[in-house]
């Protein structure tokens, strides 16, 4: 099953079309996690902005670093509440802090079709196999032939490559040979949900690329996905060869506050 995402996801916070930050900059992981820790779930982009510029939580040393890091940050994550997605992101955030790697690349995923574009190349790789960042920038390449210029988009591979890294899917330096990820309840959370969001329900949502990033056989996914249930993260219902799974209380949960 390809990524696709449908337009009206966009006001859950998906981007749809366009260039994303990976132009740019890759998830930025260690940056978020040192914002995210700074701030409480209940804080508006001011106090993002003032914890970067002004208290330098991200420990930059000039100020045009520190703002150039917002920048980045805010175009990638969005830091506003507004957004259904970084606020469910942020409800899942400090449960496990081993799986803040792999909710941020979901995130980032939802939000830049740049990444986007290698999510299948990604996850159709055998464990053990070499991947370079030439690899992904012909990938975008192919799939942004006009737009983006030779050079960038050799920094563009670059960045995806760093980011599979930090989300620990590649180990490595130039050379990046794809591992397994270890999966969570958060994480499976999150990646149920974002194929609840994009259209998917029951069974399927177990076979979605988000779902498949986790690195996870689909047996596995199912007994995450009933521990998420019993923590209260989503409502889980498996009989035989039909599945249901919804969100009713996270949701709501995101609504009322």
């Amino acid at each position: 099953m390809s990524l696709t995402i449908p337009s009206s996801t966009e006001e859950y916070g998906f981007v749809v079309e366009g260039l994303g930050a990976h132009s740019g900059r890759t998830i930025m992981l260690a940056d978020l996690q040192l914002l995210l820790a700074a701030c409480p779930s209940s804080a508006h982009l001011e106090d993002y902005k003032n914890a970067v510029l002004n208290t330098n939580v991200l420990l930059k040393r000039t100020e045009a670093a520190r703002k150039e890091s917002f920048q980045r940050l805010k175009r990638l994550y969005g830091l506003e509440n507004d957004i259904l997605l970084f606020k469910l992101l942020r409800a899942l955030w400090e449960q496990s802090l081993e799986a803040q790697p792999i909710l941020s690349l979901l995130y980032a995923i939802a939000r830049d079709p740049i990444l986007r574009v290698t999510v299948d190349f990604l996850i159709d790789l055998p464990l053990g196999t070499i991947v370079t960042a030439p690899n992904f920038a012909e990938i975008v390449g192919q799939e942004f032939p006009t737009e983006i210029n030779e050079k960038t988009l050799a920094s563009i591979g670059r960045n995806i490559a760093s980011t599979y890294t930090q989300s620990g899917h590649l180990k490595g330096r130039s050379n990046k040979e794809r591992i397994s990820v270890e999966n969570h309840t958060t994480s499976i959370t999150y990646a149920l949900l974002l194929g609840y969001l994009c259209g998917e329900r029951g069974e399927s949502l177990f076979y979605t690329p988000w779902s498949r990033l986790l690195d996870s056989p689909v047996h596995k996914l199912h007994i995450k996905a009933q521990l998420a249930s019993q923590q209260g993260w989503l409502e889980y219902r498996h009989a035989g060869q039909m599945t249901d799974i919804s969100f009713n209380h996270l949701l709501q949960g995101a609504n009322n506050e």
